[in-house]
């Protein structure tokens, strides 16, 4: 637990997310404007908002307007150097507009003028209720408001007859063409095991369990994905089907099918859900492979789901895959392939589309080298 002193003569708890180091104080006003807080917010002081919950979210607004500058499109010659300096920006900014801060009370509350009950977001994001005030980035507040909306709502996947519920801290299956490409694969009928490495909210279980696989071990280490998997499955009806085990990559035993939807992006993560996203050097991607053979029942294969974005933006060259399969003794048996329909691909103002609109996701069907 971080705790920062405030203008109170008192400390008190800080929370973030994000990986970001806490500021060195924290002041209580009830009146400001976005460029105080931006000078506060700068001398790495977070300022707790204690007046009217509205006017909060319109100072963040005009705070998100002043620091967030459209950014210059990426030179081609350069583009690892512009997507790190993407990264850094983003970072950046984002630490200054989490120095604007509310007070979250005990049992989850938050005792401004105007605020909505905040305590079902909360507790979807850290379970019990708190004992003792903390201090919660107001920017970081509206995300659990908004990730609690979606977590009632979920995410429709007409391959499951059913529903996806995510809550905050969990990779969302927004993006269907992957899950379409899983429901593509040829699946021999004989195949009646089978691991899902890193299934987060538990949909490439839930899948491979409507397509008949009989056995299905889904493994997470984050506990908010482990709860989140077995909410879903229960919800429907496969918790009989499907089982998930707090495992880093590989149950014990062999399955004929093994199926991964690691990282893409070989970057360092700046908060838990960015884990999702990011990996460092391709850690968990190099270790499924070169583990994933020693799993599989004879005859078995590995279903690896990857997108090629990494290599537009020149994190990794165009051969990387190839070598990593060989260096795993795995032969390419079958390659699946579809463009990306989420709405990044399509949006000529975001920093990165020069690499988005060229991007493919690829299902390789692998099996070890005799």
């Amino acid at each position: 637990m971080t705790t920062i002193p405030t203008n109170r003569h008192t400390d008190i708890e800080w929370r973030n997310e994000s990986t970001q180091k806490p500021p060195k104080q924290a002041l209580f006003i009830d009146r400001a404007n976005a460029d105080m807080l931006l000078q506060y917010a700068r001398n790495n002081t977070a300022v707790v908002w204690q007046g009217d919950f509205h006017n909060a979210k319109q100072i963040l607004a005009a705070l998100k307007k002043r620091i967030r500058k459209p950014a210059a499109q990426a030179p081609q010659a350069d583009i690892q150097t512009a997507f790190h300096r993407h990264r850094l920006q983003q970072a950046q900014q984002s630490r200054l507009i989490n120095m604007l801060a509310v007070e979250i009370g005990a049992g989850f509350t938050l005792n401004l003028p105007r605020a909505p009950d905040v305590s079902a977001a909360l507790a979807d994001v850290y379970g019990l209720p708190n004992e003792t005030p903390f201090l919660l980035p107001l920017n970081q507040l509206l995300g659990f408001i908004g990730a609690h909306e979606w977590h009632k709502k979920g995410v429709n996947i007409p391959a499951l007859g059913g529903r996806i519920h995510v809550p905050f801290g969990v990779f969302s299956p927004l993006r269907g063409e992957y899950l379409e490409l899983l429901m593509q694969a040829p699946l021999p009928r004989h195949y009646r095991t089978a691991f899902d490495i890193g299934t987060g909210s538990g949909v490439l279980a839930a899948l491979l369990a409507r397509r008949g696989v009989s056995t299905v071990i889904g493994t997470d280490t984050n506990p908010r994905a482990i709860n989140c998997a077995e909410a879903n499955l229960t919800r429907l009806g496969l918790s009989q089907q499907v089982r998930i085990e707090h495992t880093d990559l590989f149950p014990a035993g062999c399955a004929d099918l093994i199926v991964c939807n690691p990282p893409w992006l070989p970057a360092k993560p700046t908060s838990a859900i960015e884990a999702a996203l990011y990996d460092p050097d391709h850690a968990m991607l190099k270790s499924f492979l070169n583990g994933v053979a020693a799993h599989l029942n004879p005859g078995g294969e590995a279903w690896l789901v990857i997108s090629d974005l990494a290599e537009h933006l020149h994190l990794r060259h165009a051969d990387f895959l190839q070598q990593c399969f060989q260096t795993a003794s795995l032969t390419v048996i079958d390659v699946l392939h579809t463009k990306p329909v989420h709405q990044k691909a399509a949006a000529p103002k975001d920093p990165l589309s020069f690499a988005r609109n060229q991007e493919t996701t690829h299902l390789y069907r692998l099996k070890p080298k005799k």
